[in-house]
């Protein structure tokens, strides 16, 4: 086994996760409502991943290739605005430069964080083959900068949401510091238009 390879273990908990979010059918309620969060179509909405207390979608699955082609390696992909202006705003406030430093100095952080990639790889090669797509033109990528760097909290906060506490140390940190603004415990969700 190659060290950016899962373990059989983490293997086993992103294939289970990926085949329960995939089982729920997509509703088309959850696709208008996070076409009104985004302001567009979702292309390549698969599931939704996360919700709000209220049972809005914060975080949804994306296809590893959009329509047409596209390769889309984002598969955990933020959507409710609330987290994604708190994000907005941990970033605005140099964040990601903060826990970048903080990943060459920490050795714990720095393994957290390699394993949250090997888990968001895996867990997008099991829905690129539960939907036949090719990830050829993904394989090696992740999302977020992982794991090197902290490139982007949207995406990390995103794994963390969908994929649990303890999975991304980055994402989990990049949580606790929005808990004034974002909360998927606390229904902070604007009103969107036909709400």
């Amino acid at each position: 086994m190659d060290a950016h390879d899962p373990t059989e273990e983490e293997a086993g908990v992103v294939v289970g996760l990926a085949h329960r979010l995939l089982s729920h059918e997509l509703s088309q309620n959850d696709v208008d409502v996070v076409h009104r969060q985004l302001g567009r179509f979702p292309r390549g909405m698969l599931a939704v991943g996360a919700r709000c207390v209220c049972g809005r979608p914060v975080a949804v699955i994306t296809r590893p290739l959009l329509p047409g082609g596209i390769p889309f390696p984002t598969t955990c992909y933020l959507t409710g605005p609330s987290a994604v202006k708190a994000a907005s705003h941990r970033e605005a406030a140099g964040d990601m430069r903060e826990l970048t430093t903080r990943l060459e100095t920490d050795e714990d952080l720095r393994v957290g964080y390699e394993r949250a990639d090997r888990l968001y790889k895996a867990f997008r090669h099991e829905i690129a083959l539960m939907v036949g797509d090719g990830e050829d033109h993904v394989a090696a990528v992740s999302a977020g900068g992982m794991p090197t760097r902290v490139k982007c909290l949207h995406a990390l906060v995103a794994q963390s949401l969908v994929m649990g506490p303890g999975v991304n140390p980055i994402g989990d940190l990049a949580l606790e510091s929005m808990r004034d603004e974002f909360d998927p415990t606390v229904c902070r969700c604007p009103r969107l238009a036909e709400d």
